[in-house]
This record gives C-alpha cells, sequence and structure tokens, in this order.
C-alpha cells in the first residue's frame, strides 16, 4: 500500500484499477471485506469503508447474502471519470503552460506527436 493516501482509498482504487483493465469483469464478484483485510493486513471496517465508497459511486453494488458484484457500465463510469481527472490533472496545466510560452495547439500537437513517436 502507499503511503499518504487514506488505505480505504486505495483499497477502493485496487479494486477501480482491477475493473478498468478488465480483471474484475461487469457483475463479476469482488473479494469480500475480510478477503481484502486479510491480503492487506489491514481492519476490516477499513477495507469496508473503500467498498462501500464503490457502492455510493454506483461502481458495485450488493446481492444480500452474497456478496458485492462490479454494476453494469462501471467501466465506462470509471474510464469517462478518470479521463476527466487527467485532463484536469495534466491537460489543463499543459495548456495553461502553454498560452504562457505563445504557443498555439497546433505546435503543442506537433510536440504529442513526437513524443508519442520515441515511446
Amino acid at each position: 500500500m502507499e503511503d499518504g493516501k487514506p488505505l480505504f482509498q486505495q483499497i477502493a482504487e485496487q479494486i477501480e484499477g482491477s475493473i478498468i483493465d478488465g480483471s474484475l469483469p461487469e457483475e463479476g464478484q469482488v473479494p469480500s471485506t475480510n478477503e481484502l483485510a486479510a491480503f492487506h493486513r489491514i481492519n476490516p471496517a477499513t477495507a469496508a469503508k473503500g467498498v462501500n465508497q464503490l457502492v455510493v459511486d454506483g461502481v458495485l453494488y450488493k446481492r444480500r447474502g452474497i456478496g458485492m458484484f462490479v454494476s453494469t457500465g462501471a467501466r465506462t463510469q470509471l474510464l469517462e471519470r478518470r479521463r476527466e481527472e487527467f485532463a484536469n490533472q495534466y491537460i489543463a496545466p499543459l495548456l495553461a503552460e502553454a498560452r504562457k510560452l505563445g504557443m498555439d495547439p497546433e505546435q503543442i500537437k506537433k510536440m504529442i506527436d513526437v513524443w508519442g513517436d520515441e515511446s
């Protein structure tokens, strides 16, 4: 687990990552809070807080007596949210700095194309 972020948030992000990469498919069952707690060696209440946040967000839902499952459309929802976060965290500051430097969108696109070819 990472330092700096609350453990429950790290649990939620780990589950989100598994949904995005397809290792937890839509309508698939999520590990129980006790399984998550044992695996990460944390309090089950902490694991439950992360899972419950995903329920509030509509990413997971509970089947009474069975467990938690990935909601239909959860992957799309998460991808949209992560793309928006990416834009806010990286694209907006990039464009603000480019404007300060007097760069136009075409120059930025050319730079991205050059850097993209190097990977």
